[in-house]
């Protein structure tokens, strides 16, 4: 048993380096390769950190800077305005012992230009649509802008009833006087 064991002792001696100077080169030439890994769960762990920095980074860049893209400048159509003439209307008189009177001059904002010829005789349903309208207007109805906004939402409501099929954009004051 003795002499087997011999061999093995010689084998060992030949692995190991003669000298300590070849023992420190061999060691800084494979210096690198010595390192240890880290367990499964840190790997794992560090693998899923780097995962949310790098989507949390992404998402932040697409939420804040977004993929720029060149929109295509539409030209807008220029809106065309018609004007009506002026409307005198006394107010309805709920007990005050003097009458009040309302002057607006309006304007209509149509979307397209080829509709002027189309609304254009039917004016007068429109006035008429006005005059029945704003004779039953009391002064505390146009009070404030409120009651300016309410006016002229009512205003337009009834010019699309009166040129339907057509459509008008919006009706514009050019003047209110009550009086």
């Amino acid at each position: 048993m003795a002499a087997k064991a011999k061999p093995a002792d010689v084998e060992e001696e030949n692995d190991k380096p003669e000298s300590e100077g070849e023992q420190s080169a061999a060691a800084s030439k494979f210096a690198f390769l010595k390192f240890k890994l880290p367990s499964m769960k840190w790997m794992m762990i560090g693998g899923a950190g780097l995962l949310v920095l790098v989507g949390g980074g992404g998402g932040a860049y697409f939420f804040f800077k977004g993929h720029e893209h060149k929109e295509i400048p539409v030209a807008a159509k220029p809106a065309t305005f018609v004007d009506l003439p002026d409307v005198l209307v006394n107010l309805s008189n709920t007990g005050a012992d003097r009458t009040q009177y309302l002057k607006v001059k309006i304007v209509l904002e149509l979307p397209d230009a080829t509709l002027v010829p189309q609304i254009q005789p039917l004016m007068p349903r429109v006035l008429d649509a006005f005059q029945t309208y704003l004779r039953e207007l009391r002064p505390t109805d146009l009070d404030g802008s409120a009651g300016l906004y309410r006016l002229k939402e009512e205003l337009t409501r009834r010019v699309n009833a009166a040129v339907a099929p057509n459509r008008i954009t919006a009706v514009l004051f050019k003047e209110i006087v009550v009086q």
